[in-house]
């Protein structure tokens, strides 16, 4: 099924939105939040189930269309965003690019970052930043959103926790990233609020695109309305999905509604473009000893989406425009 929050209030509005992302209707009867439902997920899961197929069969009484715009993050607000960097190939380029050497550890121990949830924008928000000169850069990702997850799972355990699926643009301003690594404590202001697609689904909508806690598919990524990349999502992601859910729990609890990222999608065949500007610029950094794509500036467009091979979009797109921020109002 497919998952959405309309724009209400600090958690939105849960609703329930057609298979070919046509149509709408509200799960107020079911519950009020997604992070209700992933709350009470036993018993609200086979409801909104229900719901999906009424509302992908036909036009039930209170249904709608439905417009992505309305929509915040399907989890506008979570109680934990953790992001890896499950593509190591990717890892190994930015080491590559500087001249350092990669840990060998990388390739069995996955890297992972606490960002930011206490606030998400939606997937048509613009990116707000106060000045080009930070290196706006955009990052293409695949999410899974957990339900409660034991301290200790093991990645065969983690299984059965993951509830949802959903893409990412995690924001980066790439010239501030090396003055806080050198702090030796990690991210902060070097990472802004994070968009989400405007729908979240189940597992299965995928088929047989998700096995072993991947999502096989192509990620699209266009910048200013051209194809920038179609990395697969599926191809070189060396840390599954249930491995990084493990990775997580290993010293603590995870709560319903924890959010986990898959880190910027890579491809060892870089014929298929990346999903983030900073990739690019490494490439070229190799290949002619100085970068040439210059980072995301104002006016800039992003959009990020993936599709069944019937052209289907499965999540809706993230679309957003590169705004410069002038305070708060």
């Amino acid at each position: 099924m497919k998952l959405a929050s309309l724009k209400q209030g600090r958690d939105g509005r849960l609703i329930v939105v057609s298979q070919d992302l046509s149509r709408a209707i509200a799960a107020d009867g079911i519950a009020p939040t997604l992070q209700a439902a992933l709350d009470t997920w036993e018993s609200s899961a086979p409801r909104l189930e229900r719901l999906y197929r009424e509302v992908t069969d036909g036009a039930p009484i209170g249904s709608f269309s439905f417009r992505p715009g309305d929509c915040a993050s399907p989890l506008p607000r979570a109680y934990q965003w953790a992001d890896g960097s499950a593509y190591v190939t990717h890892v190994e380029l930015v080491r590559k690019a500087r001249g350092a050497k990669m840990p060998e550890t990388f390739w069995t121990d996955p890297l992972m970052y606490q960002g930011g949830s206490d606030s998400f924008i939606g997937p048509q928000d613009d990116i707000l930043a106060a000045d080009e000169a930070w290196g706006i850069d955009m990052e293409g990702e695949v999410a899974a959103i957990t339900g409660d997850v034991p301290m200790g799972s093991t990645p065969t355990q983690a299984r059965v926790h993951v509830r949802l699926l959903m893409l990412v643009n995690d924001v980066s301003l790439r010239n501030l990233i090396p003055g806080e690594l050198e702090k030796g404590f990690g991210f902060f202001q070097s990472k802004p609020a994070t968009a989400f697609s405007p729908v979240a689904v189940t597992p299965d909508e995928l088929g047989s695109h998700w096995k072993d806690g991947k999502v096989h598919l192509p990620l699209l990524i266009d910048l200013n309305g051209h194809r920038f990349g179609s990395p697969n999502a599926g191809v070189d992601m060396t840390f599954s999905f249930h491995d990084l859910i493990a990775h997580v729990a290993k010293t603590r609890e995870l709560e319903a509604g924890s959010i986990i990222g898959s880190g910027t999608v890579s491809n060892s065949d870089r014929s298929s473009g990346s999903a983030c500007v900073a990739e690019r610029r490494m490439l070229e950094t190799i290949e002619k000893g100085k970068p040439e794509t210059p980072f995301l500036r104002f006016g800039d467009r992003v959009r990020i989406e993936m599709k069944l091979p019937d052209g289907q979009s499965i999540f809706g797109a993230i679309d957003q425009k590169v705004t410069r921020y002038e305070g708060p109002k």
